[in-house]
């Protein structure tokens, strides 16, 4: 034979061989249907939707009529059913199916062992075994399979599809995330819920969240007080401190909105729905580069951004508000996501309510009597509520869309009513609004497996307005604080290889703040707007391998206004020597163009009193902050240590967004502060329960040069700080959670003994002694919760909460101040503002 010849014979056995391997591939049913119509004289009744997309082996020549519906009644989900001899019927099986599967990296095609199977809107699921494979009896063949797995993206199967046949199992493959480098390091830290990032940054996953002490609900900000060095020393969601910060030195996020307003109630509870809240990421030290602002912290909220094809969602109500949340599925590639909170505290009063409303207005117009209004002519008109939406749109696999709303409100009115002369009752009525309103949009591209981007937009507005009649002097007094902020992010990522990630972005936001003051008799008013923009870029790269994590970045920020241009170099390292123990070194620089200052203590009806204000680089400072901490880890047998020391030193703070209740109250100085000490956490968790205690020591100074003393300690300086808790399932739907705070007391001036007041211009003021010389005694609160869940379906969920902040009735000090008093000039009287007392609250919500 030639060797031509031998080459056409070649050529002629592979196409047959081809031939014959593509007549054995499965044909659309809908065909082979037609066929067997032929070829046996019948006729098939069906539903062209029921069979579309159905692929059957083809129809052989030695197959009886009957063996070849036998044959699609055992691989297809379809019942093929003899009418008569002629006339057969298809429909589809409403009956459980098994299904299972074997999951493989699609990277390196490797099996995944412990990954989830969930059925969705269900709570039965399994893990994969050491080869990958599961298995699921009982299923629904319209179920839905959700497939996840640490650091892949998670995937959605139809149940038929994975109908078990002969044993035979099918294989599924999932896709790497591009941020797989960041995984989780710890996965029950605390509570459920609460886990620890390897780059030590806390997450807080608020569907799968536990409970603690004292909360009847996954409240936000309240409950990242659970972790060292985060704690309020007045009680208030509104002045969280961390690492002995101010609570405007903290950037939160929104769905990468900035917000400048944190809570209802004037502080006492987040003002962040949960309930669409899918996770947030807290972050003391190490930031990212594509974050800046928050000299002290970032907290980052996400909503959940799955399109999810099932309808769902959930409502309840406790003591002082209700609410309710939609998971809306449009289409199989848009949906659209709403919640909403409203109190009816101004239709309802409750024990809880009359607690929150003595705490929050203490010490304000609303409870003093200046004006010597009896209580019985003074009324108050209080509410709150939230909303926000989200709009999901698909494009394709990689490609994502995304745009958000959110809206904030709180309003009191205060009416008082007085008797003229003429005998005729007038009345008066002072009002406090305060709303923060965000838009963002975002759009997610993922153009190969290696490289991504994404653009974000946003646009956040707060003001808070107020108008005040003062009935001895017959004056009106109205005051606004508005700041309006849009801002715009590119950032890609590319994946260098499968242990190193690549960012890189920028950064455009513009800024203006609004001041204005206007008063009547005698007429006076002032107006200040200030504007700032700011260009930055950012970079930065992480290395995880093995026992090594590392993240160094660089972020550029130039302010257009003052020509200036702040370098900030990111450092995140994390060395693993042992399957138990790690050091940990973190570093950052950071900036902050926007603060927070309180010009007199009874500003916005002494309720809401401060206001923000913008740098200007003459007598406001931009703040800059310098921060370094080093630890280590120690983790076996879910025992956990955590011991970290931390230095920060922030500087272009002034005396005016201090809060200060001495002599320096209206003092335009300009300082730094530091703070240092070490944080110590001890956490053991197992399946039953978790147990923590965590101590944090920590100096914290000011220094003021142009004042004297020029070195003080801060007014939230808290030498000592300890919290515990436990958490126990006393039955499988039954848990409980009992814990405490006990920390040194906050730091007070006193006035000079022997020379109380002083004469200042035609006032009389307090004489105060050596700053911050003082301590009111130490805090302690006890805190208890229940939490009883109830399945009344398969996808119905019940849970009754109850909860009760301070169990002893303590009465703690949280703030001390004096003032002249008003019957002998001579004297200074002091003031105390006081921490709740014994709050109890019940919540009950059905998600579904």
């Amino acid at each position: 034979m030639t060797l031509n010849k031998a080459f056409i014979f070649l050529v002629f056995f592979i196409s047959m061989f081809s031939f014959d391997v593509q007549s054995q591939e499965n044909l659309p049913l809908l065909e082979v249907i037609a066929q067997i119509e032929n070829k046996f004289d019948v006729k098939f009744s069906y539903s062209v939707n029921d069979l579309e997309g159905v692929l059957v082996a083809p129809l052989q020549e030695s197959e009886t009529l009957k063996e070849v519906v036998d044959r699609f009644n055992d691989v297809t989900i379809l019942s093929f059913k003899f009418l008569n001899e002629r006339y057969i019927t298809i429909s589809t099986i409403n009956k459980s199916i098994s299904i299972c599967g074997i999951l493989i990296s699609e990277s390196d095609n490797m099996p995944l062992f412990g990954a989830s199977v969930l059925i969705e809107n269900s709570r039965k699921g399994v893990i994969t075994d050491a080869n990958g494979k599961f298995l699921i009896q009982e299923v629904d063949i319209n179920d839905t399979i959700i497939v996840s797995y640490l650091g892949y993206q998670t995937k959605r199967i139809q149940a038929s599809e994975l109908r078990m046949l002969n044993e035979n199992c099918k294989s599924i493959t999932i896709q790497e995330k591009n941020e797989a480098l960041s995984q989780i390091l710890i996965t029950k830290f605390l509570t459920a819920g609460l886990q620890k990032h390897i780059d030590g940054s806390t997450v807080l996953n608020t569907e799968k969240f536990g409970i603690l002490p004292g909360l009847t609900e996954p409240d936000i900000l309240q409950s990242i007080q659970a972790l060292p060095g985060v704690e309020s020393v007045n009680e208030s969601i509104a002045n969280i401190n961390v690492r002995g910060g101010t609570n405007d030195e903290n950037l939160i996020l929104w769905d990468n909105i900035k917000m400048y307003h944190s809570g209802h109630f004037f502080g006492l509870i987040s003002a962040y729905n949960p309930y669409l809240t899918d996770k947030v990421v807290v972050t003391k030290n190490g930031t990212s580069s594509e974050f800046s602002d928050g000299v002290s912290s970032t907290i980052n909220m996400s909503t959940k951004n799955e399109i999810n094809n099932q309808f769902s969602g959930g409502f309840g109500a406790n003591l002082i508000h209700a609410d309710a949340f939609l998971e809306i599925p449009i289409s199989n590639s848009l949906a659209l996501h709403v919640s909403g909170r409203r109190s009816f505290t101004d239709l309802l009063s409750s024990p809880t309510y009359d607690n929150y409303f003595e705490r929050s207005f203490q010490d304000s117009e609303l409870t003093s009597n200046s004006d010597n209004i009896s209580e019985s002519n003074r009324s108050n008109d209080f509410f709150f509520y939230d909303y926000s939406a989200k709009l999901l749109f698909d494009l394709n696999e990689s490609h994502k869309f995304r745009a958000n709303i959110i809206g904030i409100n709180n309003n009191l009115d205060y009416t008082e009513s007085y008797q003229e002369n003429s005998g005729e009752t007038n009345s008066k009525t002072s009002n406090l609004k305060q709303e923060n309103l965000g838009f963002g949009a975002s759009w997610n591209g993922v153009w190969t497996d290696k490289f991504s981007s994404e653009l974000q937009a946003f646009y956040s507005k707060y003001n808070v307005d107020a108008t005040d009649y003062r009935l001895e002097s017959d004056q009106r007094l109205t005051q606004a604080n508005e700041v309006l902020e849009t801002g715009l992010k590119f950032k890609t990522r590319l994946k260098l290889n499968s242990n190193l990630n690549f960012l890189n972005g920028y950064q455009f936001s513009e800024i203006g703040i609004l001041n204005e003051t206007t008063v009547t008799n005698p007429s006076y008013d002032i107006t200040k707007k200030d504007v700032l923009l700011n260009h930055a870029l950012f970079s930065e790269l992480e290395y995880k391998k093995n026992n090594t994590y590392i993240r160094v970045g660089l972020r550029g920020n130039y302010f257009q206004k003052f020509n200036k241009l702040i370098i900030e170099p990111r450092l995140n390292f994390r060395q693993k020597f042992s399957n138990t123990f790690a050091l940990k070194l973190q570093g950052e620089f950071k900036n902050q163009s926007a603060n927070q200052k309180i010009d007199f203590q009874d500003d916005f009806l002494g309720v809401e009193n401060r206001r923000w204000i913008l740098a200007n680089e003459q007598t406001i400072k931009i703040s800059e902050s310098k921060q370094a901490s080093f630890g280590f880890e120690f983790n076996q047998n879910n025992w956990l240590i955590d011991i970290e020391g931390f230095y920060k030193l922030v500087e272009g703070i002034t005396a005016s967004n201090q809060g200060f209740y001495n002599n320096f109250q209206y003092v335009n100085a300009q300082g730094s502060y530091n703070a240092k000490g070490v944080e110590f956490l001890l956490n053991k968790t197992a399946d039953d329960y978790s147990a923590w205690v965590s101590y944090t020591y920590s100096v914290n100074d000011y220094e003021f040069k142009s004042i004297t003393p020029s070195v003080f300690p801060n007014n939230v300086d808290i030498r000592h700080s300890v919290s515990l808790a436990f958490n126990y399932n006393i039955l499988k739907n039954l848990e409980m959670s009992v814990g405490g705070i006990m920390r040194s007391g906050q730091p007070f001036t006193k006035p000079l003994e022997g020379n109380e007041t002083v004469q200042d211009g035609n006032n009389i003021r307090v004489n105060y002694d050596i700053p911050n010389n003082e301590n009111v005694d130490d805090f302690m609160r006890l805190d208890a919760s229940f939490n009883y869940n109830i399945n009344l379906s398969e996808s119905a969920q019940a849970t009754l909460r109850v909860g009760v902040l301070n169990v002893l009735d303590r009465q703690n000090i949280i703030n001390r101040y004096y003032e002249v008093d008003p019957n002998d000039s001579d004297k200074a009287i002091q003031i105390d503002n006081k921490s709740l007392g014994l709050t109890p609250n019940v919540s009950f919500r059905i998600n579904f």
